[in-house]
């Protein structure tokens, strides 16, 4: 198979600092080293690699990357994520409103939060899986 991984997903933002800050102080990513690219944006890295990409869409920049969005059918993006209790208890800290469901048959408890973009992101914490 000639794919390996998925490397990073893209966000286009019109609250660049805002998405930065949720990332970083919700879901622990952080932002990190990005290429001099002729557009404002910000990356953020999850254990060392920058799997999202953030591009400012703000004051202008909207205009000069009209006609280079995506499809907008995108759902939502998932995480294996550990320590489900140290979670709840920072998206409570955040005031993140959260909804939690539990996967049939596995036992795996997701939780789904919304960034400040709108778009959706599943936790999914292995650690509750019941033993088959």
């Amino acid at each position: 198979m000639p794919l390996k991984r998925i490397e990073h997903y893209n966000i286009h933002t019109t609250r660049l600092a805002e998405t930065v800050a949720f990332y970083d102080r919700v879901l622990g990513m952080k932002a990190g080293d990005r290429p001099p690219f002729a557009f404002p944006g910000a990356w953020i890295y999850l254990e060392g690699t920058p799997v999202l990409h953030l591009v400012d869409v703000s004051d202008g920049a909207r205009a000069a990357r009209a006609g280079q969005h995506g499809t907008g059918v995108l759902d939502h993006i998932a995480f294996e994520a550990v320590d489900l209790a140290a979670m709840r208890a920072t998206l409570a800290r955040e005031d993140v409103k959260w909804e939690e469901r539990i996967v049939p048959r596995t036992g795996i408890t997701q939780l789904f939060v919304v960034d400040p973009n709108g778009l959706t992101i599943e936790l999914n914490f292995a650690e509750t899986a019941r033993a088959a």
